[in-house]
């Protein structure tokens, strides 16, 4: 991915917790890198996991504020800003595509960006001068919701869109703050989800509750659901390629590209 490609990748990235921002690790490291490898984006599109509706829903606000929703991290944290634009003319382009592939959809006006989003993207794009659209995961739909949506919204990486779906690759806190150290179990399910990914098996990764392990990993889907969103949004026929690989107890960070 480090030539110049005919139009933008899409992008999942595990975005961990948001004090990844201000400690030294391999994974702020990739993501501080990981804008080079391809031409400066137009837009951004980010679907976060912590970004729920019941429908594709776009925010259309030109001016997002800040969603701080998190608790006990260092303080320097709430006082960070992400001033980006918005992206109107992004979310009704992509509102008008979801409802041409026949999904339900709608916009929303004034929501802010959560950490899901601003996290990662401080240190991709610091200068916050790309405008943003930021789009709803739908915990109630499933993977193969998913995987369709993010084929209707394909076409805007030709635009030069960079469309990123924001989550985990796996997620289950409870083990986390149970101070394991990276189980058989999680490991298992991600060595699963990078055969997967990188043999171009999006059906299968659509149907993840089927991988082993699986609701073990994620005992509700929301950070995975972006992972089938970004799969889809690299176009029919795509491969994914694992861009980075870690861990920090059962949570994977890791981050794939598609298309």
């Amino acid at each position: 991915m480090t030539e110049t490609p005919k139009s933008l990748p899409s992008l999942f990235l595990s975005h961990g917790a948001p004090n990844i921002l201000i400690h030294p690790s391999d994974t702020r490291a990739f993501w501080q890198g990981l804008s080079a490898r391809w031409p400066h984006p137009s837009a951004l599109l980010v679907m976060s996991a912590h970004f729920p509706a019941a429908k594709p829903t776009f925010e259309s606000g030109g001016h997002p504020g800040m969603i701080y929703d998190f608790g006990g991290f260092e303080p320097e944290l709430y006082d960070m800003t992400y001033p980006a634009p918005g992206a109107p003319a992004l979310a009704e382009k992509a509102f008008g595509l979801a409802r041409a592939a026949g999904l339900d959809a709608a916009l929303s006006q004034g929501r802010g960006y959560d950490h899901g989003t601003w996290v990662p993207l401080k240190a991709l794009y610091p200068d916050a001068d790309i405008p943003v659209a930021t789009l709803s995961v739908q915990p109630r739909e499933n993977g193969a919701h998913h995987l369709a949506l993010g084929r209707a919204l394909a076409p805007l990486r030709d635009e030069g869109v960079l469309i990123i779906g924001s989550g985990g690759a796996t997620h289950n806190l409870r083990a986390f703050f149970g101070g394991e150290d990276t189980p058989a179990w999680a490991q298992k399910f991600n060595d699963w989800l990078c055969e997967k990914i990188e043999a171009g098996d999006a059906e299968a990764v659509a149907a993840w509750e089927q991988g082993p392990e699986a609701l073990r990993n994620h005992p509700t889907p929301e950070h995975f659901l972006p992972l089938p969103f970004a799969f889809g949004a690299g176009g029919p026929g795509a491969r994914g390629r694992r861009l980075h690989r870690d861990f920090i107890g059962p949570i994977s960070l890791d981050a794939y590209g598609f298309g």
